[in-house]
């Protein structure tokens, strides 16, 4: 999954990406609301975390922007503690959720999880599930028959995805696209290395090529 970070604090920035990428989500980061304005309406992010105080154009006017152009990707506000007029203005704008600083990582992860699973519509899911398979995000694993399957960080990412998008048709490009931040080389035979060795672990049937397509999760592990 592929998060777009703007925050103009930098140690807190630099916490926040260490964080989430050790959970296994590619995360571009921006300080400026002008930045964060033009990329979070042009690039396929699954989830925004959207600061509110930023210089060149305050968060909330980001928001409107966003969401007065069509944009719908869940956005997750950040907020100054105390400040309840500003989580209230942002929600008006179109946030999803907010978060008021200081906050737990873990916390965020949570939020996080619940918002991609919402926007999915599987919010009614304590955990992500498809197809008989179980996600457990905290260890990076899934569970398969009663038992837990180890994955790769990268394999992981890959099921993630795969599992919040269950029956669709995913190609190579759009999976790069959602796989690896701005600044990483994206090579489309990677994610069919990934794939087989989900496979070989999950069963041959449980991604579809759908030839000159991509692929499909089916879930089926025969």
């Amino acid at each position: 999954m592929r998060l777009l970070l703007v925050e103009d604090h930098v140690p807190l920035a630099d916490e926040l990406i260490a964080s989430l990428t050790r959970q296994g989500y590619a995360v571009d980061w921006l300080a400026d609301g002008r930045d964060a304005a033009y990329q979070g309406a042009s690039e396929p992010y699954d989830l925004i975390i959207l600061d509110l105080g930023l210089p060149g154009k305050p968060g909330l006017e980001v928001l409107q922007e966003w969401r007065a152009g069509g944009l719908v990707t869940p956005v997750l506000v950040l907020t100054a503690r105390g400040s309840w007029a500003e989580r209230i203005e942002g929600l008006k704008a179109g946030a999803d959720d907010y978060l008021t600083k200081p906050f737990h990582p873990e916390e965020l992860a949570l939020r996080i999880q619940a918002l991609l699973r919402r926007a999915h519509g599987l919010a009614n899911q304590p955990q992500l599930e498809a197809a008989g398979l179980q996600l457990d995000e905290s260890r990076q694993c899934v569970t398969s028959g009663g038992e837990a399957v180890d994955l790769t960080a990268a394999e992981f990412r890959l099921l993630r995805y795969f599992m919040l998008h269950p029956g669709q048709i995913l190609s190579k490009s759009h999976l790069a696209d959602h796989l690896y931040d701005g600044e990483t080389e994206r090579d489309s035979n990677v994610i069919e290395v990934h794939v087989n060795r989900l496979r070989g672990k999950l069963g041959r049937n449980v991604i579809e090529t759908r030839r000159g397509q991509g692929y499909r999760f089916t879930g089926e592990q025969g």
